[in-house]
């Protein structure tokens, strides 16, 4: 038995725009998640840290959580109000 295809399986044909939609959807996703850690890191994480382990500290962690919540909510509000307006 074959995963990749065979005589029993049905042949599942590829829409073109269903691949272009993921595509574009991923490209948002992407460049969402990379705004958010510019934004973020930007934000909470000090270069002047006296940590030179490379790990976060508490306060920095507790920074980042709130970033991304607040960037979140924000991203949410934007997109009801684009809704509504359109």
């Amino acid at each position: 038995m074959s995963f990749f295809g065979g005589a029993g399986q049905q042949q599942q044909t590829i829409n073109p725009q269903n691949i272009a939609m993921a595509e574009q959807e991923l490209e948002m996703v992407t460049d969402l998640f990379n705004k958010i850690v510019d934004s973020c890191h930007a934000k909470c994480i000090k270069l002047d840290n006296s940590s030179s382990s490379g790990e976060l500290t508490a306060q920095d962690q507790s920074c980042i959580d709130n970033c991304v919540a607040k960037f979140f909510d924000v991203n949410t509000r934007v997109g009801e109000k684009m809704q509504k307006m359109g």
